[in-house]
């Protein structure tokens, strides 16, 4: 049995190597269910992250061992392989984790000076300046491609058969143009209803395996996944305005990034709140964020950005939610009578 810590690790290695260890049943099931390209990227970002670390490490120069043995640009390339499509082409992986490290992190002078998470920040680079690849190289969850369409899409050569849209860009697109028959025909849409979205589940229920063990290894706190969750529940469920044509909440949680971003994203110590009730509150605004986004925006998943933009309201929430000292009186009451 896993002995629980006492007290939270503090030690850098020491949380990025338990945060890489959390991932692994995500990607085992990502891998499974959505083919071998899940791989491909893995590998791609891994060594681009690393590489693009030592080399602003050595134009800074720095030591070099101690900043690469810290793990955070390898947890950096896992994350950032993890959100681009699984049927990504090289160069755009490349292009992704590599920006996430040096305009993510270095620019702002390292490893705990960057003010957004430097996985998002490359996210969401890709998705402005290359929106086709970043919205139509998912791979296909009615298919599970072989090693072969797996390296032709890496290599540049998708196959439209296997890749398409995102599942929430498919529902929110397909699904208003459908009549109510072909919808309650159409298996896509069906299973959705059920919770059911080819493989999306397992590899949502992984994730939150692995949350749930950095939760008990006291990695990370509860705050901040239940916030997220939480609220797109109870807005997906109770807030809709016309509940028939509204995507349900399964397909809110499962068939994007909710789960792992709840998880291995919004929790970065970093970029986000760091008291209890800030990263609570964080969490719900990036909730709020995500559903407003996904329903009248033009992003179908909308997490990068929800991410981003909290970011820099972090300071600030840390600052109105902080724990008030026994003995003394709240800082925010005191500095207005000065």
């Amino acid at each position: 049995m896993i002995k629980r810590p006492a007290y939270p690790p503090r030690n850098t290695a020491i949380v990025m190597r338990s945060v890489l260890i959390s991932l692994i049943p995500g990607i085992v099931a990502m891998t499974i269910f959505f083919g071998p390209g899940v791989l491909f990227n893995l590998a791609t970002s891994i060594f681009t992250a690393v590489a693009t670390e030592a080399l602003c490490i050595s134009l800074r120069g720095r030591a070099l061992m101690p900043r690469l043995r810290d793990l955070s640009a390898a947890l950096t390339g896992v994350l950032i392989a993890l959100s681009l499509p699984q049927a990504a082409p090289w160069w755009l992986i490349v292009a992704a984790s590599g920006s996430s490290i040096i305009l993510g992190k270095h620019l702002y002078g390292g490893l705990g000076q960057n003010p957004v998470n430097p996985a998002m920040l490359g996210y969401a680079l890709m998705l402005i300046s290359a929106p086709v690849a970043m919205t139509t190289f998912w791979i296909n969850p009615l298919t599970t491609p072989s090693i072969s369409a797996a390296w032709a899409a890496y290599v540049g050569q998708a196959n439209d058969a296997l890749t398409g849209a995102t599942m929430l860009d498919l529902y929110r697109t397909q699904f208003l143009s459908l009549t109510a028959i072909e919808a309650s025909d159409h298996p896509l849409f069906t299973k959705a209803h059920l919770g059911l979205i080819y493989g999306y589940e397992w590899v949502a229920l992984s994730y939150l395996l692995g949350g749930l063990w950095l939760i008990y290894q006291r990695v990370i706190t509860w705050h901040t996944p239940v916030g997220l969750l939480a609220t797109l529940i109870v807005i997906s469920a109770f807030f809709s305005i016309d509940p028939d044509t509204a995507t349900p909440v399964w397909v809110h949680l499962i068939a994007g990034a909710g789960i792992f971003a709840a998880f291995f994203i919004l929790t970065d110590p970093v970029s986000g709140a760091t008291s209890p009730r800030g990263r609570l509150w964080f969490a719900i605004c990036v909730g709020v964020l995500t559903y407003s986004m996904r329903t009248y925006g033009q992003y179908p998943d909308a997490i990068a950005f929800s991410v981003l933009l909290m970011n820099f309201t972090a300071p600030m929430i840390d600052h109105y939610t902080r724990p008030r000292i026994m003995g003394h009186e709240s800082s925010v009451k005191g500095s207005g009578g000065r």
